[in-house]
């Protein structure tokens, strides 16, 4: 089927009114009255693509591929590209029905192989990661367009898995240990030469057919290094990959080989290869393949059962109406209609995780070995690629109760295990400390603030949109790791405790500091902190007043947020972040994160302060400790 693609033109701006705050938002609907390329009725932007175009749309098979969905993308200067190239992402994913197709491969593979199995990905899996039209990360697809797992891949995870286990077991390198394994997997260097050919057949896997398997996602890198300094830039990227994908793996040997029990060995370190997670983000929760029945890895070294009360973790945003995208707002410009997907993401928790290391090791450390340990632990491309020493899981992450749409609704409200586990790169020296600094760091992140949207306030209810605000994360506060002391002065020795072994695993580790002389990472004033528990940060513990919703220091940092706000936004700003623009100094600022966290651990709140030594947020801090007893307050960092 082949289109003449719409030259580029320039967009013009939607047909406005006088404004009118009373006047109803206005649905626009993007393809009606226009061909390709042009503006209808003038409502809405220009159609940059047929495949949007409702009246007349593009009709492929229903096994065509999403790719040729993305054939046609928006033009480069259209205001709206952006939206558009999220668009044609869900209506690629909402019409995908490979069915028939899957089911032919599928029985191909269980016929041509000698013993055929089923895994399941519990989660998300992206195998291939190569770039496709418009730079969209993409997972591998055969040449019809099918989503599989090649055959390639697999053999890879197998002997990756064989030579792993020969190291471990004969404490041999990795070049000796290839040669272990060349009977099994072929190897050119081979001295036998009937060793130098693989002996196993490996077939590509494609999921069974009737699952809806192919979805868009999204990674959002909010912070980045630049030099030796951080910058918060939120960057949200949507790709494809698979989730809750059952793929079904066919072996069989190779035709000079007859031994059963060679397939059978191959077979066992294949599934090993798989639950141990292959592609892209493994130690992200991506990647897991698993048998029925087999949950827990082998490397998994501490659990943890969570509830999220809240805003929730999000994941994609998609259109409410696919052909209905924009609504009309009063000053005449369009906005995308879009509403989040509530979603339980091991990448939130890593991230969390990352963020809090980093917070920590800044006060102690330069930035150029925090970046170091950074790397080391949780992984990263810059300035060197590494695979990381941690893997992040999420096991039976669901959500129990979307967030509220009205005053009356419940609580939104996720529930899930989190997991952490060893990756495969870890030197076996390092696995202790590893894990006394990794269960410390999250007893931490659980004790000062929440996850995913609102993480930085405690759970809330309001009268008006939204309902709910903040994120709350609890654990699982059976087992004593977890259990709450009831005032302050017990939580301060709890705390400390904890971040004093973080301190010491990480010393343990390699790192070079003394914990109790804390560096000055940066200048401090009104309008300028480091996100750093450093010498200018405070973290205090103050008792909850009975029967608030917010608690006594969340209530007393929004009415000195309001005050400030009626008299000088920019002052408002330096004490709580906010999303409306300002000026200092004649420098333009967009979104500034909010430099305090309140956590609310039940009878008491954690209160951490960033560049506390400085007003607006130094006068906060002292208005909670003039305000409360000393039986009620207690500081418990620095040290």
């Amino acid at each position: 089927m082949v289109f003449d693609r719409p030259q580029p033109r320039k967009p013009q701006p939607p047909a406005t009114g006088e404004s009118n705050m009373n006047k109803p938002k206005k649905v626009i609907t993007v393809g009606v009255g226009g061909g390709s390329g042009g503006h209808g009725n003038g409502n809405q932007p220009p159609i940059p693509s047929p495949w949007l175009n409702p009246k007349n749309p593009p009709q492929p098979d229903a096994a065509a591929s999403f790719v040729e969905y993305l054939r046609w993308m928006r033009s480069l200067d259209s205001e709206y590209k952006d939206e558009t190239k999220v668009q044609l992402l869900q209506i690629a994913e909402e019409k995908a029905n490979y069915s028939d197709r899957l089911d032919q491969l599928t029985k191909r593979t269980q016929l041509i192989a000698k013993d055929s199995f089923q895994v399941k990905c519990p989660w998300r899996i992206r195998v291939g990661g190569h770039r496709g039209p418009e730079s969209i990360l993409l997972p591998a697809f055969d040449a019809l367009g099918m989503p599989y797992i090649p055959s390639s891949t697999l053999r890879g995870v197998a002997r990756t898995q064989a030579i792993r286990e020969i190291m471990a077991q004969k404490q041999v390198n990795w070049k000796a240990a290839e040669k272990e394994v060349a009977p099994w997997f072929g190897s050119l260097e081979a001295k036998n030469e009937c060793d130098r050919a693989g002996k196993v057949v490996f077939l590509d896997a494609y999921p069974l057919p009737g699952q809806k398997i192919l979805t868009v996602d999204i990674a959002n890198n909010i912070w980045q290094w630049k030099e030796n300094s951080l910058e918060y830039s939120p960057n949200p990227n949507v790709f494809f990959s698979l989730k809750e994908a059952t793929f079904i793996i066919g072996l069989r040997l190779a035709s000079s080989c007859q031994d059963t029990q060679i397939l059978e060995q191959t077979k066992q370190w294949l599934i090993a290869g798989l639950q141990a997670g292959i592609g892209s983000q493994v130690n992200t929760g991506y990647g897991e393949l698993i048998r029925p029945g087999k949950i827990k890895l082998e490397s998994e070294f501490f659990r943890v059962e969570f509830t999220i009360e809240g805003q929730l973790i999000h994941g994609r945003k998609r259109f409410k109406h696919i052909f209905q995208p924009y609504q009309k707002y009063q000053d005449g410009k369009l906005k995308a209609d879009t509403v989040a997907d509530a979603e339980v993401r091991p990448v939130a928790f890593k991230s969390m995780l990352r963020y809090w290391f980093r917070t920590f090791a800044l006060g102690i450390l330069e930035p150029t070995e925090v970046q170091t340990w950074e790397n080391k632990i949780f992984g990263g491309i810059n300035p060197s690629k590494e695979y990381g020493w941690l893997m992040v899981r999420v096991l039976e992450g669901r959500v129990l109760q979307q967030e509220p749409q009205n005053h009356y609704d419940k609580c939104g409200e996720q529930q899930g295990i989190l997991t952490l586990n060893y990756s495969p790169e870890i030197p076996k020296d390092k696995l202790d400390n590893l894990k006394k600094l990794s269960q410390n760091l999250t007893c931490l992140m659980f004790h000062l603030g929440g996850i995913g949207q609102g993480a930085r306030r405690p759970c809330y209810s309001r009268k008006n949109r939204p309902y709910m605000r903040g994120s709350t994360l609890k654990p699982d506060r059976k087992d004593s790791f977890w259990r709450l002391p009831k005032t302050p002065k017990e939580f301060q020795q709890l705390f400390r405790q904890r971040l004093e072994v973080f301190y010491q695993a990480l010393q343990a580790l390699g790192a070079n500091f003394n914990y109790k002389q804390l560096r000055y990472c940066g200048k401090v004033n009104s309008f300028t902190w480091v996100e750093a528990l450093d010498i200018n940060a405070k973290i205090i513990v103050v008792s909850i007043k009975d029967n608030d919703n917010k608690g006594y220091a969340l209530e007393t940092l929004h009415q000195s947020f309001h005050k400030l706000e009626a008299e000088n936004y920019t002052d408002a700003k330096n004490l709580c972040g906010g999303v409306k623009k300002d000026y200092v100094n004649s420098k333009k600022r967009e979104v500034i994160p909010s430099p305090i966290w309140i956590a609310d651990l039940d009878n008491y709140q954690v209160v951490t302060i960033f560049g506390a030594t400085a007003d607006p947020r130094k006068k906060f801090l002292d208005k909670l400790r003039q305000d409360t007893t000393p039986q009620n307050y207690a500081q418990i960092f620095p040290l």
